[in-house]
């Protein structure tokens, strides 16, 4: 069913939570179109088909618009990576199924990853800050992994743990730039190989 009613110029009521996503699809859409810094609360109404002042009781502004919509595509990003993660107790596989993981989220919502990733708010403290309490955690959840795994510190995995987020991410930044001409699969399995072939060199726990 559709979120407007043209009928007498008013849009639909809408239960709170779905009005909010319909409210951030808009967003998203201004945003990707314009750039954060070119987005206006007049055209994200518009893409809406709501009144400002019925966008203006959800949010209070463009950069609360911009926070939840991070906060959402991080969360989904999230999501999919603890599931990977989870998916097996065969490490080999973990590697691969990660690494497949966060390829597949640029795939299938390439603006998305741009939206979060290519911010032209990077200087923004509360922009930087759930990036950085992002990357933190994919660090973390591998360095779990890995600490299980081997005979490494815990300061040992963290560091190969930011250091396997950080080539997931830039080598999947790269993939996108490459518009299809590498299949996602043989991207993937690529960087999971060079991955696992560093991991699997450390001595084991026993």
């Amino acid at each position: 069913m559709s979120a407007e009613v043209p009928t007498g110029g008013k849009s639909t009521r809408l239960p709170r939570d779905e009005r909010r996503r319909q409210l951030l699809s808009a967003a998203h859409e201004v945003f990707v179109a314009n750039g954060y810094h070119g987005a206006a609360m007049d055209e994200i109404a518009e893409v809406a088909k709501v009144s400002k002042p019925v966008l203006y009781q959800h949010f209070p502004g463009k950069r609360e618009l911009y926070l939840a919509l991070l906060e959402s595509h991080l969360a989904e990003l999230t999501a999919l990576l603890v599931e990977a993660l989870q998916s097996t107790t065969d490490n080999k596989l973990r590697v691969h199924a990660t690494m497949r993981a966060y390829f597949q989220f640029i795939a299938q919502d390439s603006q998305a990853h741009r939206l979060v990733f290519e911010s032209d708010l990077f200087n923004d403290p509360d922009v930087s800050g759930r990036l950085e309490e992002f990357n933190a955690r994919f660090a973390d959840a591998i360095a779990g992994v890995i600490a299980e795994d081997t005979r490494l510190s815990h300061l040992e995995a963290t560091l190969l743990g930011h250091g396997l987020a950080g080539m997931a991410q830039v080598s999947a930044r790269y993939w996108l730039e490459t518009d299809g001409s590498m299949d996602i699969d043989a991207a993937s399995e690529l960087i999971y190989r060079l991955a696992w072939r560093g991991i699997s060199r450390f001595p084991k726990e026993i």
